[in-house]
This record gives structure tokens, sequence and C-alpha cells, in this order.
């Protein structure tokens, strides 16, 4: 038994799919396969069976789960713990964000921090609040961004920015005309590019459902950088952190502000807790705080 074997089998019993788990933790599905065998092999015992919709936990596989994660938690705070004792920040750290913070403003500090810590590997991943809160809570994410609140409680969070959201429109479009902040009410007519589970989206859907309109989705993606293009050849207007709008003037879009008391949104950094951090985390998590408090967004 390893500790792959391990984290194969929680993941699997997270996910419920093996395409899933098995994208999660980035290995091919015939190995997530073989991992899973040859610890049920050892075990004597068969762990999961397929079904229709996915894979479940037979009654054996119920009862290792919580000890499965045990183990794995015990080995993070010791792998943790032999961290704290080199002076040297060494190795992977994994961190993961929403598309609008890894797309807009990881690149530029994941560079600095390479720059003062070359030894430590970072491994990002983009995805949705939910999703990355689970992946902090199970272990695999050693941190991720998010925006407030959180839905667990057994999470740490340390607030980074507070920002507004503003439209984003085709460039010449008669809201960037108006040459003044808009009520969101003033936008539930037009064509909407929307990201499904962003806050921009659920205050559009909010604004139209106030209004009794029935929200007019040109076009769903999944990539914030899409998004944005959407808009810029014409094909609707979006709501977006601020975040994403900095560079507007050398895009083929226009900015437009959202009346006082408009939406806003909160983006945290969240863990399991100091205990859990390698030296590697615990040296991102300080220079990301660190380099936007100096920026001026923290």
């Amino acid at each position: 038994m390893n500790t792959e074997q391990l984290k194969a089998f929680v993941q699997v019993a997270r996910e419920g799919r093996l395409t899933v788990a098995a994208k999660q933790l980035g290995v091919s599905q015939p190995g997530l396969s073989r991992q899973l065998q040859a610890l049920e092999t050892e075990l004597g015992v068969r762990l999961l069976v397929r079904a229709p919709g996915g894979v479940v936990l037979t009654d054996a596989g119920e009862r290792f789960l919580p000890h499965a994660r045990r183990a794995l938690e015990a080995l993070s705070v010791g792998t943790a713990e032999l961290g704290a004792l080199t002076s040297t920040p060494r190795g992977t750290v994994s961190l993961g964000a929403l598309q609008s913070v890894g797309t807009y403003l990881l690149p530029e500090l994941v560079r600095a921090f390479k720059g003062r810590y070359p030894e430590v590997l970072p491994r990002l991943s983009e995805g949705q609040h939910d999703e990355l809160e689970g992946r902090v809570a199970s272990g695999e994410l050693d941190l991720c961004i998010v925006n407030l609140p959180l839905r667990r409680v057994d999470l740490m969070a340390q607030k980074l920015w507070e920002e507004e959201l503003v439209l984003a429109v085709p460039r010449g479009h008669r809201l960037a005309r108006l040459k003044r902040p808009v009520e969101l009410t003033e936008v539930v007519e037009e064509p909407l590019v929307v990201i499904p589970g962003m806050s921009g989206t659920y205050a559009l859907e909010a604004a139209c459902e106030g209004k009794g309109v029935k929200p007019r989705v040109a076009v769903e993606m999944d990539s914030a950088e899409g998004l944005r293009r959407m808009v810029e050849r014409g094909l609707g207007v979006a709501l977006l952190p601020a975040l994403m709008t900095r560079d507007h003037a050398s895009r083929e879009f226009d900015v437009v502000e959202v009346k006082k008391g408009g939406p806003r949104r909160q983006v945290a950094l969240v863990h399991r807790g100091e205990e859990y951090l390698t030296a590697a985390a615990r040296a991102l998590k300080t220079f990301i705080v660190d380099a936007l408090r100096r920026s001026g967004q923290g």
C-alpha cells in the first residue's frame, strides 16, 4: 500500500467517476484503475464497484475511507513539519485559482515568485469555487484563491482584496456612449456572454429576475479569456471583475462602471491551516499576500 493508491481511492470516492478523478490527479484512467486494483488486492476486499452513474463504494470501501483520509492527513502534517526544518523552501506547491485570477493575476506573481524561490515548483490549476474548496479540504491542493464567503467552515481564509464588477461591452456600444455608470436593470435586455457559476453571471441573472425578464444568454463560455474575446467580437456584454478589464484600452472592448452599490467580490487565499503547509506552501502564501499589499491591491 502506498500514498498514490490511497490518494487514488480517496479521489475516486469524492468524485464518483474514474474519468474525473484521473483528470484531477493528472494520471490516465487505466493507471488509476491499476492503482485501485493493487490496493484492493493488498487489502483483500472490494472497495469500489462500477454503476451506471459512475463508481460507488462497497460497505468495505465506506469503512476504509475515513482511515485512508486520516492516513493522508497525517502524512501531510508530517511532511509540513519536516519542511519547516529546512531553511530553503523547495519542492512542489499546488495552488488552485478561479479563472479570472489564474489568467490575469498569477502569471506575473508566479514569475516574481520563481525569481526568489527557484527551487520551488508551483503546480497551478484553475477551477470553480466549490471544486477548489473541496480540493484544498481533501489535501489535493495546498492553497486556493477564491471569492468569499467560503462554503466550508473547516478552512482558513485570508482576504486578499475587494473589487467591483464592471461591464465589458463591445467598442462603441450604446452603454459606453452614455458616459456614466449604469444600473444593472439597464442591461437586462442585452445579449449576455456568461461563464456559469461566476459572480457576475449570478448578478446579471438576479437583475433579470428582478425585472421579470428572462436572461438573453448569447454565449456560454468556460474560459475567462474566451469570454472577453466574445465581447470584443460584438456577441454581447459581460459583467466581469475589474481585474479582467485593466488592459481594456489595448483591447477591442469598452468598460462601463456599475452605479454605486453594485455587485462586488472579495477574494481570499484559502488553506487548511498553517500546520498543513510545507515550507514551499508557506513561502508562496506569504509572497502572494506581501506582493498584493505592496501593489496596493491587498
